[in-house]
Order: structure tokens, then C-alpha cells, then sequence
């Protein structure tokens, strides 16, 4: 399996910096980033790691979904996935990330919503990106549309 890579360049102190993240890899997009846009309520069109592990959350999370619902004997016609993730004070220091709340509503073929349920739950388990992020809660509210 091939190895991604994202490249960073900063300027300026914590406070008044500010950087660009790009996706080197792919070349899908490149992204400006500030500490004062991350722990803001709005954004205001800057990303955060927040937000780009969301999204790396959410769609690891569909494939790893789509997948199981397969192997359960299912067919997924439509997955929708959102990822909360949030920052908080680290009581330690700092800042940590204290949670990631997954979202999943499904339109599924040949498995009911236990089986669909299952599968959320493995997926949650399963999917590579849930792996790295051992030892942050992550929270699942799945349900068939």
C-alpha cells in the first residue's frame, strides 16, 4: 500500500502565524491554517487538523462501512457520514483532542437495522483511521434512512 504525505509551511509565532497545508500526494488541494481560526467558533474559511481529521475520519469510515455491510450480505446504495471532532484544554497542557462524535445514516439493501447497526459498530472498530486515533473516545449514532 502506498504511503500519502502532506506538506506544511508556517510562519510567525503560535498567537499571529499563520500556515498552508497542502495535499501533496494527490494535489486534491492546498489550505490555509491559523491557530486563531482553530480555536475559533468560526472558521472562516481556514482549515484546522481538526477538520482534515474529520474528513479523514468520515471517509475511512464510509469505506470501512461499505465494505462490511457487503460482507454481512447487504448492499450499501447510500451511506451519508459526518465526524465531529473536538478540542478541548488538555488538564496536562495544552490541547487535545477529547472526542469524535461519528454520525452514519444508511440507505441499505437486504440487512435490517441490526445488522446495519453490527456493521456501524465494526466499521467504528475496524476502519484504519479509528485505529490511529486509539485513545480518544470516539462516539457512533448509526441509523437506516
Amino acid at each position: 500500500m502506498p504511503t500519502r504525505s502532506a506538506h506544511t509551511s508556517w510562519q510567525g509565532t503560535l498567537a499571529d502565524g499563520s500556515g498552508h497545508v497542502e495535499l501533496s500526494s494527490s494535489g486534491a488541494g492546498a489550505y490555509d491554517v491559523s491557530f486563531p481560526r482553530r480555536a475559533a467558533d468560526e472558521a472562516g474559511g481556514v482549515t484546522s487538523p481538526e477538520e482534515l481529521i474529520a474528513a479523514a475520519h468520515s471517509s475511512c469510515y464510509a469505506m470501512q462501512l461499505s465494505a462490511l455491510i457487503g460482507e454481512a450480505g447487504g448492499t450499501p446504495v447510500a451511506l451519508d457520514v459526518k465526524a465531529d471532532v473536538t478540542l478541548r484544554p488538555d488538564p496536562a497542557g495544552g490541547f487535545r483532542i477529547s472526542g469524535i462524535a461519528l454520525t452514519v445514516r444508511g440507505q441499505v439493501e437486504g440487512l435490517d437495522a441490526d445488522g446495519f447497526r453490527a456493521a456501524a459498530e465494526s466499521a467504528k472498530a475496524g476502519c484504519p483511521v479509528s485505529k490511529a486515533l486509539t485513545g480518544t473516545e470516539i462516539t457512533l449514532d448509526a441509523a437506516l434512512t
